[in-house]
Formats: structure tokens, sequence, C-alpha cells
């Protein structure tokens, strides 16, 4: 208070200029009388408080100025109260209806009690220090009376033109999906590069992230479709750029006050699932990327891909025939899966689907995902992601490994494989 109020009060504790006790005529020096303390142009105060209980039991805190407060221009819009006759919101929240009944109760009580309330100041009130409850009413008056004659309905159960009820809903649970490869489009991101910053930063940082690695592009180049720039047909391309995408749209989402639940992702999307759930550091995070894509580009050309609209019981007996050289490889629903394999036994799959008037579409892949001829890259893998570190997710992750939800800190070299696989 003596900060606040640039004073330092009388005291009992300090004379001027120094205690002189006289016991034996019964008198001591005056106490000291309040004086300023005002705010210097260089220096802080400070006020050191201290309190000495029983048994040498001794607190102690030193408090220190906030800082000034600059006074608002004097073209600053004044703020007005509402003129008589000037309808003023009154909310009220409660939980469960007879709770809000019996509020409104009190409330009219209290008006009657108190006959010169303002409106808007117990508007105010009501708005901003009372507790946000599902069960809501907001009341619509200008003067103490009305206000008094549609809380006793409301709280009699009676109807009013001047209140208006209506229950909260429960904030809808928001899961994050990250994609895997497929998802991209040339031009992707661009416009967001060029007109939000902190998209640009985004990117800026997961392109600092993967050049340790030796990449002969850049993130912006490609993206742009700068001359000489690759193009996203390439495996070791497209997975790197999908996920620092991926990561700055859930940046983005983020600044606009989402907050996901939960997130998920698929293949190579998992990566950006785990470093936006905070299970990966971004430089982790990249490392797994890029050096999956880059073993991955060893299979381009020997197999392909194709999505079945069969149960995983019924596609696993279509692809019987072609036992050991066609294999399930991702269960998207309980009506549609994606089967891998060697190129011309997925090319006899799918006429043979054909024929029989199956529905079958070939996924834009040249590679056998998540099928035997992964298994070729295993130890490589382990070796090159031997080094990263994972965590306990910040925000819950549910894995397409394991179809689980998972803590992170699994999320080793051998997890990544078995996403691969």
């Amino acid at each position: 208070l003596a900060l606040g109020n640039e004073t330092l009060p009388r005291t009992l504790h300090l004379s001027e200029p120094t205690p002189r006790v006289n016991w034996s005529a019964g008198t001591v020096a005056p106490l000291m009388e309040a004086r300023p303390w005002p705010r210097r142009q260089e220096g802080t105060r400070r006020a050191a408080v201290s309190s000495f209980g029983m048994s040498g039991t001794n607190a102690h805190v030193v408090l220190e100025e906030a800082p000034a407060v600059a006074p608002p221009p004097e073209d600053a819009p004044v703020h007005t109260p509402p003129a008589a006759g000037d309808l003023v919101p009154w909310p009220l929240s409660a939980r469960g209806a007879t709770a809000l009944a019996a509020q409104a109760a009190r409330l009219a009580d209290h008006l009657e009690a108190c006959p010169g309330l303002s409106p808007a100041d117990v508007g105010h009130t009501l708005a901003t220090a009372r507790a946000d409850l599902p069960d809501r009413a907001v009341l619509l008056g200008s003067d103490t009376d009305g206000f008094r004659d549609a809380l006793r309905a409301l709280a009699e159960g009676r109807g009013t033109d001047a209140a208006v009820l209506g229950h909260v809903r429960e904030r809808a649970k928001t899961a994050l999906v990250f994609p895997g490869q497929g998802s991209q489009w040339v031009g992707m991101a661009v416009s967001l590069m060029d007109t939000v910053p902190e998209f640009a930063e985004r990117i800026d940082q997961c392109q600092k992230a993967f050049a340790p690695h030796g990449l002969d592009w850049t993130l912006t180049s490609v993206l742009r479709g700068e001359p000489g720039a690759p193009n996203l047909d390439r495996v070791d391309v497209v997975q790197p750029v999908l996920f620092a995408v991926m990561v700055a749209l859930a940046d983005l989402w983020r600044l606009h006050g989402l907050r996901p639940s939960a997130v998920v992702g698929h293949s190579q999307g998992e990566i950006a699932a785990a470093h936006v759930a905070g299970a990966l550091s971004l430089e982790d995070a990249a490392h797994v990327v890029v050096a999956r894509s880059r073993l991955f580009a060893s299979l381009v050309g020997r197999g392909s891909m194709v999505a079945l609209e069969l149960s995983p019981d019924e596609a696993a007996e279509r692809i019987r025939p072609w036992e050991g050289r066609i294999s399930l490889a991702v269960v998207n629903g309980p009506g549609t899966v994606v089967v891998a394999g060697d190129n011309e036994a997925v090319a006899e799959l799918t006429a043979s689907c054909e024929a029989q008037g199956l529905s079958v579409r070939r996924v834009v892949d040249d590679v056998a995902s998540h099928s035997p001829q992964v298994e070729e890259l295993r130890e490589d893998l382990l070796a090159v992601l031997s080094g990263i570190r994972p965590r306990p997710t910040r925000v819950p992750l549910y894995s397409t490994v394991t179809g689980e939800r998972i803590d992170g800190t699994d999320l080793d070299a051998e997890y990544w494989y078995g996403n691969l696989r």
C-alpha cells in the first residue's frame, strides 16, 4: 500500500530523528509521521516486510514497485455508462435449472434490500466476477424494477420476454489427423508463406532442421517450384516437404486457438504427429523423416499399392492367390484397405477385381509401402535412427502402428521401423 500510494505511513517502529525514551518521565519521542515516498526518475522503490513469530519462526518478503502505467492519450475513447432507458444485459449462470432459479431469487432479494444499485454496475459484476457455468440466462432491462420482475419470473419458472435461457454445450474434442504421402499438391502453402509471417517462420525452422542432412534441395525452393528444384514425385523430397507443411499448419491452427485433444498420423504423417504431440524434437523428427525417405527411395519402382473397398478379412481372402507377393498394407476402416506388393502381382489382382466388378483404385505411389519389401531396410534404419531421444507427449498421441494411445517414450528407432513396415 505504501508503494501504491507513494506514502510511508505513520509508524510505531520509527521516530524522528531517533528514538528518545525517558522512562522516568514516561515519555518517548514522537512517532514518525506519514511522509511522501514518490516514484523517482531513476531507481526502483522496494519495501521489506518482516514478520517475527513465536519460537523464532520468521517470514520475510521484499516487494518491488510495479512498472509505471502510462496515462491514456487525451484522444482515447472514454467509456460512458449506459444512459437512462438504455438496455443493459445481466448474465446469470449456474449448474442446473434449479440452481439458476435459486440464484435469480437471491438476486431479486438483494435488489429489494439495496434499491439504489446501478443496473450497469450489477451487469458488469455478473459478467466479470462470476463463474461461467453451463446453465445460462441473460436478462435485458433498463431499471432495477424491470430486472427484479424478470428475476422473480425466472425464479418461479414463469416465462418472461426479458430473459433468454440456454445451456452451454460442452467443448467438442478435436483431433488433428496427419495424412501420409499422397496429400501433396503443387503450390501448397505458398500463399500462407507469403501472407502469414508465423507460418513462414515455422517453414524456415523446418528448413534449418533439414540443413544438417545434406539435402540437394531446399524446402522453400520445392514449395515455390523454383527452377532447378526437384518436383514432388521424388519420395525423398515429398515426405520431408509434407512433414514441414503439416507441422506449420498445426502451428497455424494453434495460433488461432485450436488446442487438439489428440493427434494421430498415418505412415510418414505419424512423424509430424509425434512432433506436434511433443514426443520428438523438431531436430529428431526432421532426422527421422529425412532418413526414412532416403532409405525408402531404394524401393522405388519395385512395387505398387491399390485400395480395395473390402474388409480386412475379405481382402486377406482376395489376395490369397498371390501369397508372399501381395500383403495387407493398411487398414483404413472397417470396409476399406490398401494392399501392396510387386508390380506384376498387383497388376494381376487389379485386373481380377475389375473383371468381377469390385472397386479397386491404384494408389499414386511406385513403392510397396508397409509390405515385406520394407524388411530389407530394417538394419540400416535402426542404425541411422539410433541417436533419437523420444520424450513423453504433451498432447495425447494415438499410434497407427499399435492402434493404442502411447506416451511417446517408445518412439525409438525400432518403432519407426515398425511404422514403415
